[in-house]
């Protein structure tokens, strides 16, 4: 018999200013997660950079750029422990040389891109104490709503913010996505109260796995991230959740119990919009 399950790992950071220093604190937690039997290995956003806008943009890469950073750190990541990388998040190159994109890669073991999705919702608000944030002064969004199988599902690609917009993971449920993939920055102002709320809302509504890889922590410019990275199941329980600090949120997710949710409430099948 086929196998029917996937075993993921969403890892949680405290990205800071320093590349070399964050890609391998991801590349030490992609090895952990792998010993401990991870197939496929999600990484938050800002995974390899978390600092100024300037510099952001300094570090911007195209994908197949020969002279590029992060993307080769990433395939050497997913050959060195044979997992399925995903990275979730980071400055590509856009047409306009002061706002690049960024961009989510999927990798497979052997460190051939499978996908890449750039964001489409970007991080425009006045939180007040909270803070305020301009995403679009510096970043391109994306068009494309992106689907790729990976192993016995079909995933479904977002960031952060994209979190807020349950048309995108409609569109994503209409593509055949069984896996939500949310890697995320949240802020610990928004995050404290909404992280939860949304990943379980957005599990249910699909009835999809939610696999969210979170920042945790303090990060330069004054930013504080929420962390609690998580694993949802497609009734919306929550079935691992990293602690305070860098860590993993470890599950393995099975098609049965992906099958079982969708056929006692086929709510998908009873969608009357059309919109």
């Amino acid at each position: 018999m086929a196998k029917a399950e996937l075993s993921v790992s969403a890892v949680q950071l405290s990205s800071q200013a320093d590349v070399p220093e964050n890609l391998e604190r991801a590349r030490s937690l992609i090895k952990r997660a792998a010993s401990r039997g991870a197939e496929l290995v999600l990484l938050p956003e800002n995974f390899a950079f978390f600092g100024a806008e300037a510099d952001k943009r300094a570090l911007a890469e195209r994908l197949d750029d020969a002279q590029a950073v992060v993307v080769p750190a990433l395939q050497a990541m997913a050959k060195e422990s044979s997992v399925f990388v995903v990275g979730g998040g980071f400055p590509e190159r856009s047409a306009d040389s002061d706002r690049p994109h960024n961009t989510l890669l999927v990798l497979g073991p052997d460190g051939l891109p499978l996908a890449a999705y750039r964001k489409i919702h970007l991080f425009d608000v006045e939180l007040g104490t909270g803070g305020s944030y301009s995403e679009s002064a510096a970043t391109t969004p994306g068009s494309s709503v992106v689907v790729v199988d990976v192993a016995v599902f079909k995933l479904g690609l977002s960031i952060c913010y994209d979190l807020r917009f349950p048309e995108l993971y409609r569109a994503l449920s209409e593509q055949g996505a069984e896996v939500l993939l949310v890697p995320a920055a949240f802020t610990l102002h928004t995050g404290k109260d909404h992280w939860h709320v949304l990943l379980r809302a957005r599990a249910i509504e699909a009835q999809a796995f939610v696999v969210a890889a979170a920042q945790y922590g303090s990060h330069p410019g004054g930013r504080q991230t929420y962390g609690h990275s998580l694993v949802v199941d497609p009734w919306g329980t929550i079935i691992a959740e990293a602690s305070d600090g860098p860590g993993l949120a470890s599950a393995v997710l099975e098609r049965s119990r992906l099958e079982s949710v969708r056929k006692s409430l086929p709510s998908l099948q009873h969608r009357r919009l059309g919109v």
